[in-house]
């Protein structure tokens, strides 16, 4: 998970409160002390943590909980109101057409930044494609057209040249017809150099982009802070991808650092696949933290892994009861194309995955891939009508897959199971209508 173990002494923070019998001084006082020492060893700023811990203690013990809240609802409603301050405005790129250019030190992860970032916008349903300006390090073109293969967009660059303004020009006029969002890699350096700034400012003249996004890596810490000043007095960034969140300590200071100087964190890597790539959202960041989960992104994750498919029809479908084997490919198969099932329960409520440990999660997700290639190897109308599957079928099935019979059978189990719950649901017309409403299918 994202900076593990600062969400891990904030839950137990936060649990600390929801279980108090009475909020007083005593507790409050206890509670700053824990937030204090978990932000800390995060490296979040020194200055910024007592500023925070006086305004949480000060706001806990002053202030009254609004109607219908009690004191430990309102304790924890401030502790998250706080944390949200701190990381700062949040902001997010527009769905259109346009030209991003990429900046950053060496080693920042610039250029896979731009092959998730293709991703992100062809999964919005637009035409990214991404020119390779980086013409110094021997290895950038490389790679960014294999990222480019992977995530199957298009691809421009020329090892040969030496001028990544020539580079870039030559890019943008062959895609300025067929691409919608141009994404522009560009060198880096170990350090601010005046000849980095020099080109930055030449491909910035000839590319004249929507977007110029600063690329660091979270493991700087404090020290992101500094960089995006300099960058930002050199070419004026619009948004900051923070990088590799998910193995640094340091990701507390990075994200407030990054606040701090005014520069909005747009997006964060959290892996190194190219799905693990996330919108920044402030709220949904510290709701995750916290263990409140953030529902809003997991249901964009759903909507993002439909990969086209109708997501209103498939779940009017399932609201009517009627539920047959490729309703339930659908769902593992959006289920698959979240990511792991360990980054999808970090959006759950604690109360939801508290039991839940790594090693459940991993079974759990070998189980599904193992259903989903039995149903392959089902005919359309054994998946269409599951009653039709008897012993001979069951047989024929399992030796298609390459598993046992009684992994077939455990399929049939968990998709009676499925459709009895499902039914159930159904028959609840206040339920089925609540939640119809939520989902916006109920106007």
């Amino acid at each position: 998970m994202v900076l593990d173990n600062l969400g891990d002494s904030l839950k137990r923070t936060i649990k600390k409160i929801a279980n108090a019998v009475h909020v007083d001084a005593k507790l409050v006082k206890e509670v700053v002390r824990d937030i204090q020492r978990a932000l800390l060893q995060a490296d979040v700023n020194v200055k910024l943590v007592v500023e925070l811990s006086k305004t949480i203690e000060k706001r806990s013990l002053e202030e009254k909980p609004p109607a219908g809240m009690n004191n430990r609802e309102h304790v924890i409603h401030i502790v998250y109101d706080e944390l949200v301050n701190i990381l700062g405005e949040s902001r997010e790129l527009p769905i259109k057409k346009q030209i991003i250019m990429m900046v950053g030190l060496y080693g920042q992860g610039k250029t896979t930044s731009c092959g998730k970032l293709a991703k992100y916008f062809k999964k919005k349903g637009l035409r990214p494609a991404v020119i390779a300006g980086d013409v110094h390090r021997p290895a950038a073109y490389e790679q960014l057209k294999q990222l480019a293969d992977q995530v199957k967009v298009p691809f421009y660059g020329d090892k040969k040249q030496k001028d990544a303004v020539k580079v870039v020009k030559e890019g943008l006029s062959k895609f300025k017809r067929t691409a919608d969002v141009i994404i522009v890699d560009t060198s880096g350096r170990h350090k601010l150099e005046d000849d980095l700034i020099d080109e930055m400012k030449e491909i910035f003249k000839a590319t004249k982009p929507d977007e110029k996004l600063l690329v660091m890596d979270a493991a700087l810490g404090q020290q992101s802070g500094p960089q995006a000043k300099a960058f930002n007095d050199a070419i004026g960034i619009t948004g900051i991808v923070l990088t590799k969140l998910d193995g640094t300590a340091k990701g507390g200071g990075a994200l407030s650092a990054a606040a701090e100087v005014g520069s909005p964190i747009i997006f964060v890597g959290t892996g190194e696949h190219a799905s693990d790539f996330e919108k920044f959202d402030p709220s949904g960041f510290i709701s995750r933290l916290l263990g409140m989960g953030d529902i809003k992104s997991l249901l964009e994750k759903a909507e993002e892994s439909m990969n086209g498919k109708d997501a209103e029809k498939t779940a009017r479908r399932l609201m009517s009861g009627k539920f047959n084997l490729n309703d339930m490919y659908d769902q593992m198969d959006m289920l698959s194309g979240m990511g792991p099932l360990s980054k999808v329960a970090e959006m759950l409520p604690f109360g939801q995955t508290g039991k839940l440990k790594q090693v459940d999660m991993d079974k759990t997700q070998d189980k599904l891939q193992r259903f989903r290639v039995i149903m392959d190897s089902m005919t359309a109308d054994e998946k269409e009508k599951p009653e039709l599957i008897r012993s001979s079928r069951i047989k024929r099935i399992a030796r298609g897959a390459g598993v046992e019979n009684k992994d077939v059978k455990e399929l049939l189990k968990y998709y009676n199971m499925t459709k009895r719950m499902m039914k159930g649901f159904s028959s609840d017309r206040k339920m089925r209508r609540n939640l119809m409403r939520q989902l916006d299918f109920g106007k």
